[in-house]
């Protein structure tokens, strides 16, 4: 009896010793999803502070839209993107560089197509092949329609804009418009048309990636950035533009 009531009081003991040890396994666990849940929500409310450039609050890839355009730009597929550089360039070499026209290139591919075509259609006669299968190729209305009113919507928007910086009703708008067509003035002087669409192409294919990448440290020098050129436009709009009178304002109640 003496050696039952020892095991019973042992095993008792064992099982208040074991039951402590779980309680605080799980108050400690219970502690750190805690902590983990604090951290995360500080992590997440530095990052909301965190200046972006432009403002911008979505990442990268949502900016330029989504979607293949946006892998082509960031380079998610090497080698999509770099065919596409490699082809861009080839371009850019022969207009430029070698002097190749438009209209003779073209004429040139379609002399070179129609060539081959021809020839393999009545070859396979004497061969015992079947012919060439050309695909029928059509633009389908849809497609047409919805780029004609994406066009028209773009031009209609861009006419309202001017119509508004020259009613003056924007004098910042009006500025950085002048500086953006004295900006593309002076590149149009210095190079052609093709020249410059590959310069914007170049950029578009270089820029965002870089910037993915490097995008804490681009953001911190643009906030230092942004605030010294408030600076500076808070001191020329004291000295300069508050003394220039502006246009009449629309009503915005007709009465």
């Amino acid at each position: 009896m003496a050696e039952q009531h020892r095991e019973e009081s042992g095993g008792s003991v064992l099982d208040k010793i074991s039951d402590k040890l779980h309680g605080r396994g799980s108050g400690s666990s219970s502690s750190s999803s805690d902590s983990d849940d604090e951290h995360s929500s500080a992590t997440a409310a530095v990052k909301a502070k965190i200046y972006r450039l432009f403002g911008r609050e979505k990442p990268v890839h949502s900016v330029l839209g989504g979607g293949k355009p946006a892998d082509l730009f960031l380079w998610r597929n090497k080698r999509i993107s770099g065919g596409v550089l490699a082809g861009a360039t080839a371009i850019w070499l022969l207009f430029e560089v070698m002097d190749y026209h438009l209209l003779t290139l073209l004429c040139h591919c379609l002399i070179l197509t129609l060539a081959i075509l021809f020839l393999w259609s009545n070859a396979t006669t004497f061969i015992n092949k079947s012919p060439p299968n050309i695909p029928e190729v059509k633009i389908p209305e849809d497609l047409a329609v919805n780029v004609a009113r994406s066009l028209r919507y773009e031009i209609n928007r861009g006419f309202a804009t001017l119509r508004e910086i020259g009613q003056g009703h924007d004098l910042k708008k009006f500025l950085i418009v002048i500086a953006g067509l004295w900006i593309l003035s002076v590149l149009g002087s210095c190079c052609n048309f093709l020249t410059l669409s590959y310069i914007v192409f170049m950029v578009l294919y270089t820029v965002p990636v870089l910037y993915e990448k490097h995008e804490d440290k681009v953001d911190a020098f643009g906030e230092k950035a942004m605030v010294e050129l408030k600076k500076y436009y808070a001191i020329f709009d004291e000295k300069c533009l508050s003394k220039i009178p502006k246009g009449p304002l629309k009503d915005k109640k007709q009465h």
